[in-house]
């Protein structure tokens, strides 16, 4: 659901980057951090995930105006057990604080075998797989994922009591890491914006229209607020799950005590690392990763031009399309992002 078409403008990575740090700076972010955040936005659209990327920085912004998002702020370590870590985010900007758990988390995971750092009072961290990549490029296992606001209704409710909590795993593999990111809602909000946008149903039915009736129209269910979760029942459970255990290992707030405010802000999440090196041969894991590759790669596809691919896999591809052609951005959006 990340592939964007038909756009009116083909925006140069240097140009996002420029334009996006200039704003960054003029809100009151340092320099190194401007530049950071504006790289991160960029790189998310650059492989393909637009609804994380250039689509999303006017909303960063205007939460960054509403003192949610706070530019000084600066995480720290409120508790350490070991291989587990507790730090506060300050309301600083979710990219930055998350990139710093990882970080940490990486750290742990060197030490211990295993790291694992929960992050409470921190923000929406866009891409999550952004950490998955960024962990699995250094050769770390990463799994991570982060509580919402209540947009998920619990199987069988009506009402919105869970958050769609989007879950990262990610596994060292070349030439591209495997990498999964996923919401508990069948699509994201921002993957049902953007088919609305484009004016295109959902592959797939992906949740209710007011009249209770199970459709694949984005526009329906965005109104009706009552996506389906993944999976049905089984989806609705882990994001329970997911949230008990983000707001555990943090000490930071569940997705109740978020949805007591009208947006979203000060969410909990969780950062594991894994180092592969103290599992010992390193060429017979890759080789194992390999081998369940190949295995997946022989699927006979059920029609004649289907493609099998593991996760992450399509963005090595989409990556470098971007990068030589330039990124695919809606007229309307660029122009309301130079007018910020």
């Amino acid at each position: 659901m990340s592939s964007h078409k038909a756009q009116n403008l083909l925006i140069s990575p240097a140009l996002s980057v420029q334009t996006l740090s200039d704003i960054l700076r003029r809100e009151g972010f340092a320099e190194t951090e401007a530049a950071h955040l504006a790289k991160t936005f960029t790189d998310n659209s650059i492989d393909g995930v637009y609804t994380h990327g250039l689509n999303r920085f006017p909303r960063f912004v205007d939460l960054i105006r509403r003192g949610h998002v706070v530019p000084s702020a600066k995480p720290e370590c409120t508790l350490a057990a070991g291989a587990l870590e507790q730090w506060d985010g300050h309301l600083g900007a979710g990219i930055l604080n998350a990139c710093t758990a990882t970080e940490r988390a990486m750290v742990l995971a060197e030490s211990h075998g295993l790291g694992c750092v929960g992050l409470a009072n921190t923000n929406h961290w866009m891409r999550g797989g952004t950490y998955g990549w960024q962990a699995a490029e250094r050769g770390f296992v990463f799994i991570g994922w982060t509580n919402t606001i209540a947009n998920l209704p619990a199987w069988g409710a009506a009402d919105c009591r869970l958050g769609n909590n989007p879950l990262v795993m990610a596994v060292p593999h070349e030439p591209g890491a495997v990498v999964l990111d996923m919401a508990q809602s069948q699509f994201s909000y921002g993957a049902m914006e953007l088919a609305v946008e484009q004016q295109r149903k959902l592959s797939v039915p992906g949740g209710y229209d007011t009249a209770g009736h199970m459709t694949d129209d984005p526009r329906a269910i965005l109104e009706s607020q009552r996506p389906v979760p993944v999976g049905y029942w089984k989806g609705a459970g882990l994001s329970l799950m997911l949230d008990l255990l983000a707001t555990l290992l943090s000490g930071g707030r569940s997705t109740a005590d978020i949805s007591q405010q009208t947006l979203e802000y000060g969410v909990s999440q969780v950062f594991i690392a894994i180092d592969l090196n103290q599992l010992g041969d390193r060429p017979a894991l890759r080789g194992a990763v390999q081998s369940i590759i190949d295995d997946l790669h022989r699927s006979r596809p059920a029609k004649p031009d289907g493609v099998i691919r593991y996760p992450g896999e399509a963005v090595m591809a989409r990556r470098a399309e971007n990068q030589q052609r330039g990124i695919p951005v809606d007229a309307a959006l660029w122009a309301s992002i130079q007018a910020l």
